[in-house]
């Protein structure tokens, strides 16, 4: 059993290799790997139009894969879709739900497809409604939420069958602080669980505090992946992002402040951004 048990929490929950997704002539993303281990909250930030949705998309089996490839807890998404997908949910920027139903017919939904219990599904919604504050709703048509409601209802969703694997798409934009706070809480706690939590986000400060590791990508290519502490250095991660997002002589003002960055320069000679080399692509 023992043996068992190491081998389970030796795979990752999460190992994307040498990922590539073209949109006609244009690459989107690029030859990119990284690993998300059981335990993780990882982080994935970027500029507008750098590639994240685009990978998101591709874990959670919503678009092809062009090359490389994408396995969920050792299962490879694109040869076993369903598979992959019993392991994982998923929360995108724009919480779609069908409107006809009721807050509690929806859950109802999901908890049939993944074939929740009847008795942990009650428990469970009832918990999780309760600490998102959205038990009173339930019973009221989904097309009277508003943003805020819907984007808690879906996350309830997701967390209901308890996935190994949570992929979110911007998870905090439209909850209301009390929310934005017990989702936190509940991402450390599925982490604690063994399982892991990949999630993109503009908002760095929440970024560098919530997640233990976190990747950085810039126009499709992974600039730097690893520990959060690794990737910030002596520095915050918002300076560690600008310097190596940005195109012009800004970046040097701030190289200063971070070891891993000031060995190399911001800039190649064609005005790439340089990878620290204090880090490992893909974090490994």
């Amino acid at each position: 059993m023992r043996a068992t048990q190491s081998t389970a929490a030796s795979i990752p929950v999460l190992e994307i290799g040498h990922y590539q997704k073209r949109y006609g002539k244009k690459v989107a993303v690029r030859d990119l790997s990284l690993t998300v281990e059981p335990g993780d909250i990882y982080g994935f930030i970027g500029h507008n139009g750098a590639g994240k949705t685009t990978l998101i998309r591709s874990i959670v089996g919503a678009q092809s894969i062009d090359a490389g490839t994408v396995r969920v807890c050792g299962i490879d998404v694109a040869a076993d879709p369903v598979g992959a997908k019993r392991l994982m949910a998923y929360v995108p920027d724009n919480p779609d739900v069908y409107e006809f139903m009721t807050g509690a017919q929806y859950l109802t939904y999901l908890a049939d497809l993944f074939r929740v219990p009847v008795d942990a599904r009650r428990t469970r919604i009832t918990d999780l409604a309760d600490r998102l504050e959205l038990t009173d709703a339930l019973g009221d048509p989904v097309s009277t939420y508003s943003h805020g409601m819907r984007q808690k209802l879906v996350l309830i969703g997701a967390l209901m069958h308890e996935p190994k694997l949570l992929v979110l798409d911007e998870p905090f934009v439209g909850l209301d602080p009390v929310a934005s706070h017990e989702l936190k809480a509940m991402l450390r706690e599925l982490a604690a669980r063994g399982g892991a939590v990949f999630f993109s986000s503009h908002v760095l400060e929440v970024v560098e505090k919530l997640c233990n590791k976190v990747a950085i990508i810039r126009g499709g290519e992974l600039l730097a992946a690893g520990p959060t502490d690794t990737v910030r250095g002596d520095t915050s991660l918002e300076e560690v992002f600008l310097d190596l997002v940005e195109d012009d002589g800004r970046a040097a003002d701030r190289r200063a402040g971070n070891p891993a960055l000031a060995d190399e320069g911001a800039h190649g000679a064609n005005g790439t951004p340089r990878r620290p080399t204090a880090l490992r692509k893909g974090g490994e």
